[in-house]
């Protein structure tokens, strides 16, 4: 068990028997008051994002999420399937689980596996991966309100917005916890 002052940001805690990744933390102290800690979790299950604030003198267990290289090999109905790429081992997540990791799922990309009770429970994604722009508009200069971008699609055929000289053919490497165009590969 750990308090609230030995909770930060990259720790993984359990809350209701369910791992969490601490993403932000703040402390805070007014008055006679006691300390409170505000917080924005990451399930790791599901990758739901929630606020929680705890109080001076709450407790919480921590845990260690193993993390394995895995990747992924092919989809079938709602399953997607992995295989470890060390102990060769092949696991099948439902799109449920994953989540908006799906978007950025081609086949042979290297994930991380994320285990808790040595249970694969989801998948971590690469910050920065390539795709391949798969169709695009033609980008009209002087059709801008602001920014001067469009909306293409990458080859698993989530919708990216990109400046406009981004066409169908090109390689894109996308933030996948923004979902940003990053540059061009």
């Amino acid at each position: 068990m750990i308090g609230i002052s030995e909770i930060k940001s990259g720790k993984t805690i359990i809350l209701n028997g369910v791992p969490f990744a601490v993403l932000y933390h703040e402390h805070s102290k007014t008055g006679r008051a006691g300390s409170v800690l505000r917080t924005r979790l990451k399930n790791l299950a599901t990758g739901a994002v929630l606020e929680k604030t705890f109080q001076g003198a709450e407790q919480v267990d921590e845990t260690e999420i193993k993390k394995s290289k895995a990747q992924f090999t092919y989809k079938e109905g709602n399953d997607y399937n992995f295989m470890d790429t060390e102990s060769y081992e092949q696991f099948s997540l439902s799109k449920e689980v994953l989540g908006e990791n799906v978007d950025y799922l081609i086949e042979g990309a290297e994930v991380l596996f994320l285990y808790f009770n040595d249970n694969p429970i989801n998948i971590e994604l690469p910050v920065k991966m390539t795709f391949r722009v798969t169709d695009a508009p033609p980008g009209i200069k002087g059709n801008t309100v602001s920014t001067g971008g469009k909306l293409v699609t990458i080859e698993t055929g989530k919708k990216i917005a990109t400046p406009l000289f981004v066409e169908a053919g090109d390689s894109i490497i996308v933030n996948t916890e923004k979902g940003e165009y990053v540059s061009r590969a």
